[in-house]
């Protein structure tokens, strides 16, 4: 299961693979409660799913995180997996965004080899890609990016050639733009347990 891919500003199209697999991007809002990433993540696997990437963190409610998932699958078996994970009791809501008009990102921490007398080529190259040096050691640089998946994978094989040590990323995030956001009325399920009994992300 990788966690470290990414995409950047969509427009919400789901990219099809010519075989009726599509890529979705699913917005899974969950209660802080231990055992909910197991579940979910259990629920793909069961179905024969692979999570191309997968991130979880807290949202605007201490009580509810947000799991964003991206997976590459037929509609109609992937509207069967929605359903099945609606029915976990402390999931809250499940919107596949795919279609809507959404914006996508992620984070990357990369080691590049950088000795002296190559490290103002590779610094132009951190500019160009508007990413941020971080941490620089006599012979290794260390680089954060963020920003579409297209980006960061030309600023890893911009940088290829000198030398990766290390790379990091922390999975997509995807919020739906403006008004269209995939809001519910949490209310219901939270009444549920109004107090979970471990709350942070961490837990999950």
């Amino acid at each position: 299961m990788a966690t470290g891919t990414s995409a950047g500003t969509g427009a919400g199209t789901a990219k099809g693979t010519g075989t009726g697999r599509m890529r979705h991007v699913l917005s899974v809002l969950v209660q802080n409660q231990p055992g909910v990433l197991a579940h979910v993540s259990g629920m793909f696997a069961s179905r024969g799913f692979n999570i191309d990437s997968l991130a979880v963190g807290e949202t605007e409610d201490p009580h509810l995180s947000r799991i964003s998932v991206v997976v590459m699958g037929d509609d109609r078996l992937l509207e069967q997996v929605r359903k099945q994970l609606e029915k976990i009791i402390t999931v809250v809501k499940v919107v596949d965004i795919s279609r809507e008009d959404f914006v996508e990102r992620d984070l990357m921490l990369i080691k590049i080899d950088a000795p002296p007398d190559r490290r103002a080529e590779i610094q132009g190259l951190v500019e160009i890609f508007r990413g941020r040096t971080v941490d620089v050691s006599p012979e290794q640089m260390m680089v954060e990016i963020a920003g579409q998946e297209k980006k960061i994978e030309a600023f890893i094989e911009a940088v290829r050639p000198y030398g990766i040590r290390e790379l990091a990323r922390t999975g997509r995030i995807a919020l739906v733009r403006g008004s269209q956001a995939a809001s519910v009325d949490v209310a219901p399920r939270l009444a549920e347990d109004p107090a979970p009994a471990v709350v942070g992300h961490s837990n999950l």
